[in-house]
């Protein structure tokens, strides 16, 4: 299986979090702590850049779930970019393209929450 990494940049007033390899309940808390450290720091505006993710489980997908309600309540939000087709497929199962806007790169993103004023 391969390894889960998590990386984090700041563009402006959006935070960007990179995702690699394998979501799941083992390596969840890492995201987890990510997205705490975000609230703690009042940086409610994230993309989330899953371009290199290969997999995500249940438990990787409540993470966001965990924290969606916390960005959207202090004006920010979590959106999800360059999800491959097979990672895609999971989130569209579980109906998150209904909650999450979900977009082809992170300049799309970006342009969403300036239009958004969010």
């Amino acid at each position: 299986m391969a390894d889960f990494k998590s990386g984090l940049r700041d563009k402006d007033e959006f935070s960007i979090i990179d995702l690699s390899g394998y979501l799941d309940a083992h390596t969840a808390p890492e995201l987890e702590t990510r997205f705490t450290n975000l609230i703690d720091k009042n940086r409610f505006k994230v993309v989330v850049n899953l371009k290199d993710l290969e997999y995500i489980s249940s438990a990787g997908l409540g993470v966001f779930m965990a924290y969606i309600e916390t960005m959207r309540e202090n004006q920010g939000d979590i959106k999800l970019v360059s999800l491959k087709p097979s990672v895609y497929s999971i989130f569209d199962l579980l109906g998150f393209p209904l909650l999450y806007d979900i977009m082809k790169d992170e300049e799309e993103a970006i342009n969403k929450f300036k239009e958004q004023g969010k």
